[in-house]
């Protein structure tokens, strides 16, 4: 006889809409596999979590960086897979990929899907897209952007619990092999400066440091800072003489005195700026993101602030941080400073009337002037790039990462993708090429009329000549690899797709959880329904009059847990931005879903 209490029935499973995975494919084969090739049934009885990610995107890797403790945390009943999608060409190229891969440190296995032939399969539409599909092979959720971190570790819990009841759940070993290690001496070094002894200073970025090499690029003298930074890029020399450091995966600034090997953070809180965050103050007390390059200009250190699309300047004398120009929109908009629009500015170089930016992710070179006033030297927006020189104004790069002010008056830009160094003259409003057949190079240096360049996949510092005459290249354009979704014309619907994760709600506590900001290029493209709006659907009147275009749409929800009796509850912000290329035809769909987070019902 048993006298024990029966045992408590567990609670029901929550009930979620399930749909069968599709395969996944990739012209490219698989990265950090050991060589062997994946399906979807070799991860059955795990829950898997796809990153549809390019490497080109700040946002993505800030969801990398987001993931990394939950991919500990459920190692032997999770397995993450980045599925690689290109924006650009150059990051068509497999090698390319590879690279990214041990430069973001990247420790999970990678398929180079290069046609976006999986990309299609999920309708993915936006960088970056989580997919969660359970231990069964079915999709149970989709998240566009960031902040998804705490609802993805309450899914993945609620998975391996309900599976493990339902004897699903096959723990053990993930398919991760990680590649052999490369002995050198930078590892895709960031960014380089000229110290006053003839040394240069390096941003090792994926060693988490900085290196003094000598004179002739290539000795090591020291390396300063293990432990201290994560990926720092941007370096600039202060008027006192110390160098500040974009401390980029840090949301930080730190400064290092050369002299005495002394290094304090000045700038940022280490935690990364969500909208509704700060956007000045005591500099230790306000949250940056993913600076990727510094100047020193007009008074004041200007931060290229990469994870949030604008300039901020840090003031060291009052000890103070400020947004300089932008407004967190992604594009190219230029006007005041307040008006504008960057793509995750990388690169910056001051002359004493301009201060220079590479806009990487829409492949310009632009500058702000005294007064405030952004321009555009070269480059057209979020979709066009390529390799053409001639008239700045029909000119292409691709996704620069780097700006030289040279002596003449004229910038030496790093058009990374290209793989070259290129030039542009204010007077003549010409570009043209300098050298090609460098490997991602991401800034450069002047030194005695020479240009040293940092070829960051090539790990070394690479010495030009400046040549008194342009190389000359067969001009190349290409547009974004997305194809466009084809609309009706006329009124056409758009349904941002949220769900709160569970055990949360949406926080209305001060006043609208949710926000909308809808425009378009060309402007002419909405007749109606741009502008910002707190409900995440939108009617857009469509121009028949214009055949296609680009709708940028930006969206943000905030949710906290769910919980009365807790006064604080822990809140979170969710947030993505949209390119979408549109065709307009009359076979075309009359609703445009996005998906947030969640399932379009």
């Amino acid at each position: 006889m048993n006298d024990a209490a029966p045992a408590p029935t567990p609670a029901p499973a929550p009930r979620r809409a399930r749909v069968r995975a599709p395969e996944l494919i990739g012209k490219g084969g698989w990265i950090n596999t050991g060589g062997k090739d994946l399906k979807l049934a070799d991860f059955r009885g795990r829950t898997l979590i796809l990153d549809f990610w390019t490497f080109c995107c700040v946002n993505c890797l800030h969801v990398l960086d987001e993931l990394r403790e939950l991919e500990e945390k459920h190692r032997d009943t999770l397995v993450i897979v980045g599925v690689h999608s290109p924006k650009f060409v150059h990051e068509a190229e497999h090698q390319a990929v590879v690279d990214a891969v041990e430069r973001y440190e990247v420790h999970h296995p990678v398929l180079d899907d290069p046609e976006l032939a999986t990309w299609k399969q999920y309708a993915v539409r936006a960088w970056p897209t989580l997919v969660v599909i359970d231990p069964e092979g079915y999709v149970v959720a989709q998240h566009a952007g960031e902040g998804h971190a705490n609802a993805i570790r309450t899914l993945v819990e609620e998975l391996e619990a309900e599976h493990e009841a339902k004897g699903t759940l096959r723990r053990g070993d993930g398919p991760y092999v990680p590649p052999e290690p490369v002995a050198t001496d930078l590892r895709f070094p960031g960014k380089a400066i000229l110290l006053p002894s003839g040394n240069f200073l390096v941003s090792d970025t994926t060693r988490h440091q900085l290196v003094e090499l000598e004179a002739d690029g290539e000795t090591v003298v020291r390396r300063i800072g293990e432990g201290v930074f994560r990926e720092p890029q941007g370096l600039a020399e202060l008027p006192d003489g110390r160098i500040v450091v974009a401390d980029t995966v840090n949301h930080s600034l730190r400064v290092l005195d050369p002299e005495t090997g002394v290094i304090e953070r000045v700038a940022g809180t280490g935690k990364q700026w969500w909208q509704g965050s700060a956007t000045s103050g005591p500099a230790l007390e306000v949250d940056l993101s993913s600076p990727w390059d510094v100047a020193w200009w007009q008074g004041k250190v200007w931060i290229a602030m990469a994870g949030v699309h604008q300039l901020w300047t840090y003031d060291p004398e009052s000890g103070t941080v400020a947004v300089a120009a932008g407004t967190t929109n992604e594009g190219l908009v230029d006007g005041p400073a307040a008006e504008a629009w960057f793509a995750q500015p990388s690169g910056l170089s001051a002359t004493e009337d301009r201060l220079w930016i590479a806009d990487s992710e829409t492949s310009s070179l632009r500058w702000i002037d005294p007064e405030g006033v952004v321009h555009t030297a070269v480059g057209t927006g979020l979709f066009d790039f390529g390799h053409r020189d001639g008239a700045a104004g029909q000119a292409l790069l691709q996704h620069p990462l780097g700006v030289t002010a040279l002596p003449d008056g004229s910038v030496a830009v790093s058009d990374t993708y290209n793989h070259a160094l290129r030039r542009y003259d204010p007077t003549t409003d010409e570009v043209t090429t300098l050298a090609t057949d460098l490997r991602e190079p991401s800034g450069a240096v002047l030194v005695d009329g020479d240009i040293v360049v940092v070829e960051s996949a090539r790990h070394r510092l690479t010495r030009l000549r400046l040549p008194e005459e342009a190389v000359q290249v067969a001009a190349v354009a290409h547009r974004t690899r997305r194809e466009a979704t084809e609309v009706a014309p006329g009124r056409l619907r758009l349904d941002v797709v949220f769900q709160a994760p569970t055990g949360q709600k949406l926080d209305d506590r001060y006043g609208p959880s949710t926000r909308l900001l809808v425009s378009s290029t060309p402007p002419e493209l909405l007749l109606a329904g741009d502008g910002t709006g707190t409900d995440l659907f939108r009617d857009l009147d469509l121009n028949p009059q214009v055949t296609e275009g680009v709708l940028h749409v930006s969206a943000m929800a905030a949710s906290c847990d769910d919980d009365p009796a807790n006064e604080y509850p822990a809140c979170h912000v969710h947030q993505q931005d949209w390119g979408v290329p549109v065709k307009i035809t009359e076979a075309g769909v009359s609703r445009l879903p996005l998906i947030l987070a969640g399932l379009d019902g």
